[in-house]
């Protein structure tokens, strides 16, 4: 009877330690499609989660609105957005808070035998852009041509909106003068021949604005960050281990290239730097900088693009001690 109680008191030890030792899950919703998913691929098959005391679960998801419904609607903890959203939530009145994950961003491509050398040859041409007409690569081409070359690039050229791949296809088959995608199509498109007339990076510092400044990132809730900074700050570390990793470990990177639908050398090369160049530097944000990010999109975009975010909202960045 003795030896039964001392395995049953064993027994119930056992799990009470098991219990307390189990990482807290962490669930995240990103599109199926984004290259995030090479990031969160690392930190699952390196362990980055569980050494940083959670468990990390992806969920895949079919467009950006799908992430924001999961995300505000509980079923998930974090998704991948940009920083002018979390801004605009924030003006709103949701506290949510943003993490940086890429400063990678696109521009305008034309094929390599193309006459187009600056955005005013564009004129009279067919642009395809990813996104819609408030796509922020889009809007701050608009103003660099119109600062720097006194074009109206909007309305000297005919748009045609769609999703990222519609618009990538249809710049291979011809269809379109110019291309603003995002940049992994962009470097798809590189691999293909495309050449880049200007930079998204470019056109924002030729406008003063910082370009180093991340755009897109995690999106947390202030309440999982004020009731669990911990977890947070695992994840943020977890996030930043795996950047660390695909910066220096080319290694880590043929493992990853089946996912990356890489199809040829040239394009798997190509996504590589492409992500590698994106890594933010980790330096707090210059909130100067997006201020005057924010207020060139209210200018541009309005309140379709902003809401009332005429200025940048204390909080909307993540820090180690918020």
């Amino acid at each position: 009877m003795r030896i039964l109680s001392s395995i049953l008191s064993m027994i119930v030890l056992l799990g009470f330690f098991s219990a307390a030792s189990a990482s807290e899950i962490l669930k995240l919703g990103v599109l199926k499609f984004g290259t995030v998913n090479w990031e969160l691929d690392v930190i699952k098959h390196n362990g980055f989660d569980q050494a940083n005391g959670f468990e990390m679960k992806v969920q895949g998801m079919a467009g950006k609105a799908a992430t924001a419904v999961a995300f505000q609607g509980g079923e998930v903890d974090i998704i991948v957005s940009d920083w002018v959203w979390v801004a605009r939530q924030r003006a709103a009145g949701k506290d949510y808070v943003f993490i940086p994950y890429s400063k990678s961003v696109g521009g305008l491509m034309v094929p390599a035998d193309s006459p187009v050398q600056t955005l005013a040859d564009l004129k009279g041409m067919k642009i395809g852009i990813a996104g819609g007409p408030v796509d922020k690569s889009w809007l701050v081409l608009q103003a660099y041509a119109a600062t720097t070359q006194g074009f109206d690039l909007k309305g000297e050229t005919e748009q045609v909106f769609g999703a990222p791949p519609l618009i990538f296809k249809t710049a291979l088959q011809g269809e379109i003068g110019g291309v603003i995608n995002f940049w992994h199509f962009m470097a798809k498109l590189d691999a293909k021949g495309f050449r880049q007339v200007v930079s998204v990076a470019d056109a924002a510092q030729e406008l003063g604005l910082d370009p180093e400044t991340p755009l897109l990132g995690y999106v947390v809730k202030g309440e999982m960050l004020r009731e669990n900074p911990q977890l947070v700050a695992g994840f943020a570390a977890a996030s930043r281990a795996a950047k660390e990793m695909l910066a220096s470990n080319d290694a880590e990177w043929e493992r990853l290239r089946p996912r990356m639908k890489a199809k040829d050398d040239a394009a798997f090369a190509a996504l590589k730097a492409g992500f590698r160049a994106g890594i933010p530097s980790g330096a707090p944000i210059n909130l100067e900088a997006a201020s005057n990010f924010l207020a060139l999109m209210a200018e541009l975009g309005g309140k379709k693009l902003v809401g009332n975010a005429t200025t940048l909202p204390d909080g909307t960045f993540y820090t180690p001690d918020s």
